[in-house]
C-alpha cells in the first residue's frame, strides 16, 4: 500500500490529506484544514498529527505561468521536445525573458480543431521561487510539486465524451477546461476566496473565523427566500467577487468553440451554499454542480462537504500516488532523495571467513577462530560505527558541496540576468516614453471625436426606447433610481423596492420581455426596509 501526504498551501491557510492507495482502492486517511502565522511551524505540526515523518509530500506550485504552443502531429517523439523548446525560447524572445531561469514542464493534448496539429499546454516557474519552496521542506520526504491546475481532475472520473469545466475558488481562481477526459485550457483569474476572506477579516478581525462564516452563509437566489442575519451582512462582501468569476466563465463558455456541457464548482468558494443554483442561474443551459471524490462512498454518517473542502490537497495527493497527469513533477529526484535507501543495511558482527589466520600487531592479537569477549566486540562496534558516520559525512558533505556550487552558479546567472533585464527594461521605458509622449496628445482627440460619433448614431434612438418599453413591464412599488449607458450598448439600472418579489418580477420581465439581452442582476442590498439592486444587460 502507498501513501502520500497533500498540502494545498495559500497565503493563510494549508489544507491537507493524507491518501492512501492499494490496487484501485483510494482511502483519505486524514485530512483538514490549518491557518497560520508561521509556515514551517505549521508544517511541523500536520506532519505530527498524521504521522507523516517519511510519507511522500506533494505541494503545490504557486506563481507558475501557462503558455499554449501548437506543433506538428506527425513529430517524432525524439524531436517534440525540442519543438516545444523551441517555442517557448521564442516566446522568452519575445517577451525579453531569460528562458534559462525557468523550470518547465508540459503536457500534449489533440488539437479538437486541427487534427494534423497537437496542442501542448506548457508550464513554467521561476527557479529561484521553486528552490525556496522546496528548502521549506528540506527536512521532511517532498517527492512531489505540481500546479493544482493539472491535478484537480483526478479527484472524479469524466465521461469520454462529456466536455466540462472545473472552477476552483481557493486563494485565486483556476478555470480548467477538459474536452473528452482531456486538459485543454487553463485560465487563471486574480480574484478568488482570499478577495472574499479580506473583506470579512476586516469586519471580524480573524481570518479562521471569517472562513467559518463563508461556509456559513447561503446565496439568495431568484426563487426567492428570507435572508438570514448572517447572509445579510456578509453578502455584500462574497456576492461582487462570485459576479465577477460568474462573469469570467460566461465568457470562457461563449469564447470556447466546443459545447461546454456541466461545470464543476470546488474549492473554498464550493462551501458557500447554494453556490451552484447562483451559477446554473446566469450560466444558461449549462448544469452546475460541486465536484465531489468519486472515490468516496456517500453514506449518511460522512459529510461529503468536508472532502470537498480540501479536495485541491486530496487531488496533489494522487499526483504523488500516481495518479492523472505523468510529467508534470517540478521536484527532481536527487541522491538525497535514495540515500536513506542506502543506509538502510543492517550491520552486524559475524565470524570471519579467514580459517588458521591470526592479525598481529605491536598492541594486540585478534584470533578469528575464537569468540570475541566483551572488550573486543565493544571496540569492533566503535570501530564500525566511526566508520559507518565517516561514510555518511563524506556523502553529506559531497552532496552538500555539490548543491552550494549549483546554488552558487544559479545566483550568479541570475544576478547577471537581472541586471541584463533590468538595462532592456530602462531602455525600453524610455523609448516608449518618448514615443507615447509624441502621439498621445493627437490620439486621445481623435479618440474622443470617434466615441462621440460613435455613441450618439448608436444611441440616438435606443435609449428612448428602452424607456418606453420599461414603462410597460414595470411593476407597482418599484422605483427606478438611476439608468446609466457605461458603455455603446451595455446598461445599468439601479432600481428599488420594499418587496424581493417586484424586483425579482421587473428583472424577470426585462428578461423574458427581450428588452436587454445577457441580463444578470446582483442579490439586493437592504437598507431600512428599502431592497436595492442593480440590473445590467446589453442593448438587442
Amino acid at each position: 500500500m502507498s501513501t502520500c501526504l497533500g498540502l494545498y498551501i495559500e497565503e493563510n491557510i494549508i489544507k491537507y490529506a493524507k491518501v492512501s492507495k492499494e490496487r484501485e482502492q483510494i482511502k483519505v486517511e486524514s485530512f483538514g484544514v490549518k491557518f497560520y502565522e508561521n509556515l514551517e511551524q505549521t508544517i511541523k505540526q500536520i506532519i505530527e498529527e498524521t504521522y507523516s515523518y517519511k510519507t511522500p509530500i506533494s505541494i503545490n506550485l504557486s506563481d507558475e505561468m501557462y503558455n499554449y504552443f501548437q506543433v506538428f502531429a506527425l513529430l517524432n517523439k525524439k524531436d517534440l521536445p525540442k519543438a516545444i523548446q523551441t517555442e517557448f525560447e521564442g516566446y522568452c524572445a519575445d517577451k525579453n525573458y531569460n528562458s534559462n531561469v525557468f523550470e518547465t514542464r508540459y503536457a500534449i493534448t489533440p488539437n479538437t480543431q486541427e487534427r494534423e496539429r497537437l496542442k501542448v499546454i506548457h508550464v513554467s516557474e521561476n527557479k529561484i521561487e521553486l528552490s525556496k519552496k522546496i528548502q521549506k521542506f528540506s527536512s521532511y520526504k517532498l517527492q512531489n510539486i505540481s500546479p493544482v491546475s493539472m491535478t484537480i481532475s483526478n479527484i472524479a472520473h469524466f465521461d469520454e465524451k462529456e466536455n466540462s469545466i472545473i472552477v476552483n475558488i481557493e486563494e485565486k481562481t483556476i478555470i480548467t477546461t477538459i474536452l473528452n477526459q482531456n486538459i485543454y485550457d487553463i485560465k487563471t483569474l486574480e480574484i478568488g476566496s482570499q478577495d472574499i476572506l479580506d473583506k470579512i477579516n476586516i469586519k471580524e478581525n480573524s481570518y479562521q473565523k471569517a472562513y467559518e462564516i463563508c461556509k456559513e452563509t447561503t446565496i439568495y437566489t431568484s426563487e426567492g427566500r428570507e435572508l438570514s442575519d448572517i447572509d445579510e451582512n456578509y453578502l455584500e462582501d462574497i456576492m461582487p467577487t462570485l459576479y465577477d468569476i460568474v462573469g469570467q466563465i460566461r465568457k470562457v463558455l461563449n469564447e470556447s468553440i466546443d459545447k461546454i456541457d456541466k461545470v464543476y464548482i470546488t474549492g473554498t468558494g464550493a462551501l458557500i451554499n447554494n453556490i451552484d443554483l447562483y451559477f446554473e442561474e446566469y450560466l444558461e443551459n449549462v448544469r452546475c454542480e460541486i465536484l465531489k471524490p468519486s472515490f468516496i462512498k456517500i453514506t449518511p454518517d460522512i459529510n461529503i462537504k468536508d472532502y470537498v473542502e480540501v479536495n485541491s490537497a486530496i487531488s496533489l495527493a494522487l499526483s504523488g500516488l500516481g495518479e492523472g497527469i505523468t510529467g508534470m513533477n517540478f521536484k527532481k529526484s536527487s541522491m538525497m532523495d535514495k540515500l536513506p535507501d542506502f543506509l538502510t543495511m543492517e550491520v552486524g558482527s559475524k565470524k570471519g571467513k579467514v580459517q588458521d589466520k591470526k592479525f598481529k600487531g605491536n598492541l594486540f592479537t585478534v584470533d578469528f577462530n575464537v569468540p570475541l569477549d566483551k572488550i573486543e566486540k565493544g571496540m569492533l562496534r566503535s570501530i564500525s560505527g566511526l566508520l559507518i558516520l565517516f561514510i555518511v559525512y563524506c556523502v553529506f558533505a559531497s552532496l552538500i558541496k555539490t548543491q552550494i556550487d549549483e546554488k552558487n552558479i544559479e545566483a550568479q546567472e541570475s544576478i547577471s540576468n537581472t541586471k541584463t533585464q533590468i538595462s532592456l527594461v530602462d531602455k525600453d521605458i524610455q523609448t516608449s516614453q518618448n514615443k507615447t509622449n509624441e502621439y498621445t496628445t493627437k490620439i486621445n482627440n481623435l479618440q474622443e471625436i470617434n466615441q462621440r460619433l460613435e455613441e450618439t448614431n448608436r444611441l440616438k434612438k435606443a435609449i428612448p426606447i428602452l424607456l418606453n418599453k420599461l414603462m410597460y413591464v414595470m411593476p407597482n412599488g418599484v422605483q427606478l433610481t438611476s439608468i446609466q449607458n457605461t458603455t455603446t450598448t451595455h446598461i445599468e439600472i439601479q432600481a428599488q423596492s420594499k418587496s424581493y418579489a417586484q424586483l425579482g418580477y421587473l428583472t424577470a420581465s426585462i428578461k423574458t420581455s427581450g428588452i436587454l439581452t445577457n441580463v444578470i442582476s446582483t442579490s439586493g442590498q437592504k437598507d431600512n426596509d428599502i431592497i436595492t439592486i442593480k440590473i445590467e444587460g446589453d442593448l438587442p
